[in-house]
């Protein structure tokens, strides 16, 4: 008679009094592609977490037991379905037999150790690598933790699976967002897992890197393979990877089945858009002419990351950069910030009634410019050891009287997203006791603080299920209207765009190839952008 993999027994979980998990209750089968979606704060990266069974979200109440059949000869761990195989010598290590186990992940048991080193995790946003190590060493360290076997010849099938075997000799610090969680991926198959956790494994990435990883995740997972659990705010995603799906709100399953009807009741909680009138744009504030930026790549000879890049920006606008990964985007909003050093060009930004000269050093230009701009970054970090309210303070030099910071930090975090009934408790908070979502929600509200005259945001949506999208949108159009601030909005989601800015450019190759509403610059794509653009949040 067959076990189940997993059994989640009647799980609760609070951090500091706030209830996160609720009496979870969940059978996972061997070999299931499970997905978990769910409004950012509804609990899933916490669930995932304690999967795993990392200490820190050990349940308050409940157990998580895995079914599992073990080898004590070799301590190798396998499925609860390798117990049941008709051999006299099982263990695919040592051919000795293998019996079946129950194990408590957060038990002191020694199987439990077996037990978690055949689990795989991938966190959101967290790039798990050795920054000043090839794509082959990355590959090669973490096969060396696992076997003895050739971990050369497994690095280089691993890359292949991967399709970075054209980057194997490139630091992982130098590598696209895609190309850096491919390579996370890759470790993380390295360990040959009886159950894969991924925790919004697409989120910040195009449709092209995307749809890359989902075709990993799905070759390597299923009956006979990896049990997969993943979470996403992609219904797409969940409906493409999965054969079961959950939705979490509240901390509680509130539906467990079919993935599509899953998604169905998930986005059935979308409020229609409230269509407001935008306020009148001011003067030009932004200028940028004929800006260029080349570099020589080894591969690839001069790479002409921005060529000729022209357009200007008003006052109160809310300004789109649109494209693919590699069109440019990201380099130009860096440009712009100051960050990158363009190789030719004109960026002027308006302070007052002067024209301020981006690309001369010195207080009298750049210097000066540059604590007008804000620029959240798509890896963006918080000061862990510090409480939300001290990480939109004094983390980041600002020294305010109590009362003035704490009005400052309210007002910021509802421009941000979170609702007034929220923002007490949140303030008080850290870091890791905050979903993906809110964290990202927090940066924002970071960069808001500051007072800058232009915001530059880099892939804003990129981690948020649509419900927090939505309210992001309206937070980022109630900025703009309550605080007369400009925001330029870097993004390849052509619907997160489309909601929220009135303006924008389409890049390709580092050109601008069209200016105009999103919804006309959706008319100057190429069909093959207007697939991957159209449903990068499907």
């Amino acid at each position: 008679m067959s076990v189940p993999l997993i059994r989640v027994e009647n799980v609760t979980k609070s951090f500091n009094g706030n209830k996160v998990l609720d009496n979870i209750s969940l059978t996972v089968e061997e070999g299931d592609r499970i997905g978990i979606i769910g409004k950012s704060g509804s609990g899933k990266t916490v669930l995932l977490s304690m999967m795993k069974g990392i200490r820190e979200y050990r349940p308050d109440y409940g157990r998580i037991i895995f079914n599992i059949a073990v080898c004590e000869h070799c301590e190798t761990v396998e499925g609860p379905s390798w117990a049941h195989k008709k051999c006299p010598y099982c263990c695919p290590h040592c051919e000795k037999e293998m019996k079946l186990a129950e194990v408590d992940i957060y038990s002191d048991d020694p199987k439990t150790k077996w037990l978690k080193q055949r689990i795989a995790i991938m966190f959101q946003r967290t790039f798990a690598l050795y920054g000043s190590l090839t794509v082959y060493e990355n590959l090669v360290e973490a096969l060396n933790k696992v076997s003895s076997e050739d971990a050369s010849r497994k690095a280089l099938e691993i890359a292949k699976e991967i399709g970075l075997n054209n980057r194997l000799l490139h630091a992982a610090r130098d590598l696209s967002g895609g190309e850096k969680q491919r390579v996370v991926l890759g470790r993380q198959l390295a360990v040959k897992p009886i159950l894969l956790l991924a925790d919004e494994p697409t989120g910040t990435l195009d449709p092209l890197n995307a749809d890359m990883i989902h075709k990993i995740i799905k070759r390597e997972t299923g009956p006979g393979k990896s049990t997969l659990l993943v979470t996403s705010h992609l219904p797409g995603a969940i409906e493409e990877l999965c054969d079961k799906a959950i939705f979490l709100e509240g901390g509680r399953i509130q539906a467990f089945g079919d993935p599509k009807s899953v998604v169905e009741k998930f986005m059935s909680k979308l409020s229609p858009e409230e269509v407001t009138k935008p306020p009148e744009t001011g003067d030009v504030i932004l200028r940028v002419k004929d800006l260029k930026k080349y570099y020589f790549s080894i591969d690839k000879g001069v790479v002409k990351a921005l060529d000729g890049i022209t357009f200007e920006v008003r006052e109160r606008q809310i300004f789109g950069i649109i494209g693919l990964s590699g069109a440019g985007k990201t380099t130009l909003s860096r440009t712009i910030a100051g960050v990158t050093a363009p190789t030719s060009g004109v960026i002027e930004l308006k302070i007052g009634d002067e024209w301020i000269n981006m690309l001369e050093p010195g207080p009298m230009g750049r210097g000066r410019a540059t604590p007008f701009l804000g620029l959240l970054h798509q890896e963006y970090a918080l000061y862990p050891h510090r409480t939300v309210q001290e990480n939109l303070t004094e983390a980041i030099g600002l020294e305010l009287p109590d009362e003035f910071a704490r009005f400052k930090a309210h007002s910021v975090l509802t421009a941000a997203g979170f609702d007034e009934a929220s923002i007490e408790r949140t303030l008080t908070k850290y870091p890791d006791e905050l979903s993906e979502g809110e964290r990202h929600r927090v940066a924002l509200a970071q960069v808001l603080i500051k007072e800058p005259i232009i915001v530059l945001l880099d892939e804003p949506s990129g981690t948020m299920d649509p419900l927090t999208q939505q309210d992001v949108s309206k937070s980022i159009k109630n900025a703009r209207n309550e605080l007369g601030q400009t925001f330029l909005i870097v993004s390849h989601d052509l619907g997160f765009v489309t909601n929220t800015c009135e303006e924008g450019i389409l890049m390709r190759a580092g050109k601008v190839v069209s200016r105009g509403k999103p919804s006309d610059l959706a008319k100057e794509l190429t069909p093959e952008e207007k697939e991957e653009l159209a449903n990068s949040k499907n």
